[in-house]
């Protein structure tokens, strides 16, 4: 019998965007079809801290949202502060996937696993073909131009 695959992946996912979508889908092919995805959702303070700026969603919001993707098994809450520590011993994951634009966490997760000698596969997705510069900063951005370029016309 062939053991289920489990893949861990993170994010804010305040705008779910092609790009998110792109990982999810890369997560789960990664899982297999008997495999599992679990995201570790970033908390309200997570993204304060981290983005220097209030969350678009709130993290039951967004929370919401990711748990209706079909290619997500289970959303769980980021702890507070951030623990690799927690989230391991709760998930138990077989690969961890970050996004292409996720460099700092994945380097600290890394030394992380290092300094306690875990081992797991540590993945980086590639960017989404279509979408290659979208993020949920350019989507606001392009929001924002819209609202502008509209008010003109009033």
């Amino acid at each position: 019998m062939v053991r289920q695959k489990t893949v861990l992946t993170t994010g804010a996912f305040e705008i779910v965007h092609p790009g998110h979508v792109y990982l999810l889908q890369y997560a789960r092919r990664l899982a297999g079809k008997r495999g599992k995805v679990v995201v570790v959702l970033a908390s309200d303070e997570t993204i304060r801290n981290r983005k220097r700026r209030e969350p678009v969603m709130n993290e039951r919001e967004r929370l919401l949202v990711l748990s209706s993707i079909k290619y997500v098994d289970r959303v769980i809450m980021g702890y507070r502060p951030i623990s690799f520590e927690k989230v391991m011993r709760r998930v138990r994951p077989d690969v961890v996937l970050f996004g292409y634009d996720q460099f700092a966490i994945e380097q600290e997760f890394r030394r992380f696993c290092e300094a306690r000698g875990l081992r797991v596969e540590i993945r980086r997705a590639p960017r989404a073909p279509l979408t290659p510069n979208l993020s949920t900063t350019e989507v606001l951005n392009r929001a924002q131009r819209n609202v502008s370029s509209s008010e003109q016309f009033k």
